[in-house]
């Protein structure tokens, strides 16, 4: 008679990985510890400014909020502030790299921590392409500001955008296009990281200075410029176009909010650092806070000053912020603006890929991805260095050849997700765990963790039905690897940790 199959143990599925090893894997890293407080908060500001608000604040007011584009922001920011406590107070309990995979890992179970950081690919990895894609767009803009014109329209473009300019324009389609601006700067920022965290926080720390320079200076030249009147009404009334969609009022402003939240991705980027923070269960809980309430504040500032200078109905939806003082006859900060652009939306990419590397680490030390080349430390640089070159590479070719719009929806169905979970699992462990020593505890958890998870979930629902069915076709596939072949080569297999 031939031997049974081994049949799958299915409760393989929900153990979860002991706190105890979380300390064994701190201890065992080979990640240098340089990163202060004021680092990993500007590793945060690094992560969120960028396309969100130079681009989409264009399209939100422009169409759906008017003048309460502030209330949008605000709406957005609370609803990040949910999951930003509950990342917290995690990061103060397990100061380790991996986000809300590792905290998933050691509260809810195995399978539901692989799909949380199968998910958070969509976030960092995808979210680096989108904002490779709007780098390029604002290079391109800064090219044709300095007289540089004749650029080949296939060149800067990926297939499906050039075949729709092509068409528009009366040109033949290409044969061949690609967005090559986007491409490279992928690899810029790859390379960067390649020769290591500290060189890779200095690079960071200068770029979010002149970024954050830039939006003060929009803020401070902008605010001699507003009009009043442009924010009257301040909530434009209701309408319903020929197409049947609703625009401003209450639900546009809702719907806005729904927009801007790519604006706020990236605050979560700090909790990937914690095996190279100086102090990780007290810096890296400060740095989440301070870094979301800095950008929450200057999305405000800005958002009030870019509708009191123009019309809402006026307002370019693809440089919105550029546009509005070249309109005022301030060619020159327009100028300052895009090149502020160019420079900032590199930080940007540079925490995102750094996050996803982090997070490709922790999964292969947890045995759930090849170590080989997830795990392998460069001798010189103490970096991920096959992981990067690997991240690098993909994210360069999905940045060179896709459309920024299913990009950005990707990397926002991710990221809710990821948020939700999060909230929950923080949850389930102050009910398991409760006289788990928790430097930073969240006040109220009981009503802002569920505040999290619903607010995330609706805005989730909100999306189109075709990011959804990618999005379900990428989890399936996840949970293929899975099957095939993390829970076959987990690190809980062996007895030394069961």
């Amino acid at each position: 008679m031939k031997p049974k199959p081994k049949q799958m143990d299915y409760r393989k599925l929900t153990r979860r990985k002991p706190l105890s090893a979380y300390d064994e894997d701190i201890n065992k890293s080979q990640l240098r510890r340089t990163l202060g407080k004021w680092e990993l908060t500007a590793i945060g500001i690094g992560a969120v400014i960028g396309g969100g608000i130079f681009v989409l604040t264009g399209v939100a007011a422009n169409v759906y909020a008017g003048p309460a584009l502030a209330l949008s922001f605000i709406l957005a920011g609370i609803g990040c502030m949910f999951a930003a406590f509950c990342y917290a107070e995690f990061a103060s309990i397990l100061p380790v790299s991996g986000s809300a995979y590792a905290y998933s890992y050691g509260t809810i179970g195995e399978l539901f921590a692989w799909f949380i950081g199968w998910n958070l690919i969509l976030e960092y990895m995808m979210g680096a392409t989108t904002v490779a894609v709007s780098w390029s767009k604002y290079f391109v803009k800064f090219l044709q500001l300095t007289g540089l014109n004749n650029i080949p329209y296939w060149l800067i473009n990926d297939p499906f955008t050039a075949k729709e300019y092509a068409l528009k324009a009366g040109l033949p389609v290409p044969g061949f296009s690609i967005n090559l601006p986007a491409g490279l700067i992928v690899w810029l920022v790859t390379y960067i990281l390649y020769k290591g965290i500290k060189e890779s926080a200095k690079t960071n720390n200068l770029i979010v200075c002149i970024k954050v320079a830039a939006v003060l200076f929009v803020i401070a030249l902008g605010a001699f410029y507003i009009h009043p009147a442009n924010w009257h009404p301040f909530i434009p009334a209701h309408i319903v176009d020929n197409a049947g969609k609703g625009h401003y009022g209450i639900a546009g402003v809702i719907t806005a909010a729904g927009i801007v939240f790519f604006a706020f991705i990236g605050f979560d980027a700090v909790s990937t650092q914690s095996q190279e923070a100086v102090n990780p269960s007290k810096d890296i809980p400060f740095a989440i806070m301070a870094s979301l309430i800095i950008c929450t504040t200057l999305y405000i500032l800005v958002s009030l000053v870019l509708t009191g200078m123009v019309r809402y109905t006026n307002i370019d939806k693809g440089a919105p912020v550029a546009a509005a003082f070249a309109d005022a006859g301030l060619h020159w900060a327009s100028l300052i603006i895009t090149i502020a652009a160019v420079v900032g939306l590199i930080s940007v990419m540079l925490v995102m890929l750094l996050s996803q590397t982090r997070i490709f680490l922790n999964m292969a030390n947890d045995g759930l991805l090849p170590k080989k080349m997830f795990a392998v430390i460069h001798p010189i640089y103490k970096t991920p260095w096959k992981s990067t070159l690997l991240v690098g590479g993909v994210a360069s070719l999905i940045a060179a050849v896709t459309p920024i719009e299913k990009a950005t929806k990707m990397t926002s169905i991710g990221t809710l997700f990821a948020f939700a979970m999060i909230c929950l699992a923080v949850l389930l462990l102050r009910r398991r765990e409760p006289n788990l020593k928790r430097p930073f505890k969240v006040k109220f958890l009981s009503l802002i963790a569920p505040a999290g998870i619903a607010f995330n979930l609706f805005l989730m629902l909100s999306l189109d039905s075709a990011t959804w069915m990618r999005f379900l076709i990428w989890s399936v596939l996840g949970t293929a690897v899975y099957f095939f072949y993390s829970v076959k080569h987990s690190k809980l297999n062996s007895e030394s940790i069961n």
